[in-house]
């Protein structure tokens, strides 16, 4: 196979760059946008936001000069970009499952690739727009640069090395009362004041769900989906590890680890219980596989070529300490339109993130999503979430209760009246009625 930069050199010379269109200027969209000037095997067609001016203001914001804004086209409709025949591969970005499903099957029917940023739209319904981009024989992928995509790597790389996956995930903060954190407090955990966050456009709500485990859940979730692992029975445990020790706790509990089994995802805490101060050699930023050599020469090959083993020698760790976010986000592109291929995909139904109560609350309080006061977001295996009709968190927004829901407790959809008519309700449905899961 040819290296990528070869192929795209070729791209450019026969047909010019790949031309992308991204819905949604934000932090993660902003990053990509600032790699543009300085990758010639892209091009930006459109851009699409809620509001046009400030994602002009965040292309002058990453450097871009003024005569490359005066070519690319701005827009506050999604639709529009994904309709424009200058596009080919569409960047989702916005992080609402409600936009993304509606983007998601647009594309497909217009036949353009889609790069899922939106990870929030992908594990509420991502096998039915997976197939819909099946159906189309266009791309559905994950966003290099984001950690599922990272992980996914990862697993590939040791199974086809012969390697089994034993365990999978990423680093980050975590403490058990991060769990309730709301948008009001959120930026003592970040040692910020809000009028600081305020300055740079940090969003506390954004920001609280990447604290309260919802972020955590729903990018396991994800890696689940892709890659075929388990999610764990009881939620995410977030065992405090470091990246010396992973494959000595993240193995089954009869080989001395803390895992049911074989075949996991798991988020670690880069902080011990109780303490603020992270750990030395942790993995916040980062993400990990642990894997198990298939005998004893393989076992003998770890050893002699230095890898850190568990004290059977049979079980190491691959990790990567650093994410770069939208950096990294262009291989997508590169991948879909060059070698039509995902930087990861949802295969089959297997994780799932429910709305868990935050506080005590009562008939009528409104649900306000992901990252917001009323409720933060669990892992569940698919089948258990749908036996026991646990309503997802990306459903959890703008919807009433009708009876009071404990803190602690899950929320179901008895506990709800109407969901809005949208295409995150209409392709949630669709997965649901077709709910085949694999062993």
């Amino acid at each position: 196979m040819q290296q990528l930069p070869v192929i795209l050199a070729k791209r450019i010379a026969d047909q010019g760059p790949v031309r992308v269109g991204v819905i949604g200027a934000g932090k993660f969209g902003s990053m990509f946008l600032n790699q543009v000037p300085f990758s010639p095997h892209l091009s930006v067609a459109v851009i699409a936001d809620l509001d046009p001016d400030r994602a002009r203001a965040a292309c002058r914001n990453v450097g871009w000069q003024d005569d490359l804004i005066s070519r690319t086209r701005f827009t506050d409709d999604g639709m529009d970009l994904i309709a424009d025949p200058d596009v080919e591969v569409v960047m989702e970005i916005t992080g609402s499952p409600a936009a993304g499903c509606a983007h998601a099957l647009a594309a497909a029917q217009h036949g353009k690739h889609i790069v899922m940023v939106n990870v929030e739209a992908d594990v509420l319904a991502g096998p039915v727009l997976a197939a819909a981009h099946r159906s189309a024989g266009t791309v559905y992928s994950m966003a290099s640069g984001d950690q599922p995509a990272l992980v996914c790597e990862i697993v590939d790389w040791a199974r086809t090395c012969g390697l089994e996956i034993v365990c999978a995930g990423k680093g980050t903060r975590y403490q058990p009362g991060f769990h309730d954190v709301t948008p009001d407090d959120v930026w003592t955990h970040y040692g910020l004041a809000p009028e600081q966050a305020a300055a740079a456009g940090m969003n506390s709500q954004m920001f609280n769900s990447f604290l309260d485990g919802t972020k955590s859940a729903i990018e396991m979730a994800a890696i689940a989906n892709a890659t075929g692992l388990n999610a764990p029975s009881d939620g995410l445990k977030f065992p405090a590890v470091d990246f010396d020790n992973l494959q000595n706790l993240l193995i089954p509990a009869d080989a001395g680890g803390m895992l049911d089994g074989e075949g996991f995802v798991e988020v670690i805490a880069s902080e011990h219980r109780g303490e603020t101060t992270e750990m030395h050699n942790h993995l916040r930023w980062g993400v990990y596989a642990v894997f198990k050599a298939p005998n004893q020469y393989a076992r003998d090959c770890f050893l002699q070529y230095g890898l850190k083993t568990d004290q059977s020698g049979y079980y190491a760790a691959m990790y990567r300490p650093y994410h770069l976010i939208g950096l990294e986000l262009g291989v997508s592109a590169a991948n879909a339109a060059i070698r039509g291929e995902a930087t990861g995909s949802t295969a089959a139904w297997r994780g799932d993130v429910v709305a868990v109560a935050k506080k005590d609350l009562a008939a009528g309080d409104t649900l306000d999503g992901e990252g917001g006061y009323t409720a933060w977001g669990k892992l569940m295996p698919a089948d258990a979430s749908h036996r026991s009709r646990a309503l997802p968190i990306g459903l959890a927004h703008g919807v009433s209760l009708i009876r009071p829901v404990k803190h602690g407790a899950t929320i179901t959809y008895d506990d709800v009246g109407p969901l809005p008519d949208n295409a995150a309700t209409e392709c949630r449905r669709k997965l649901e009625n077709s709910a085949v899961f694999s062993a």
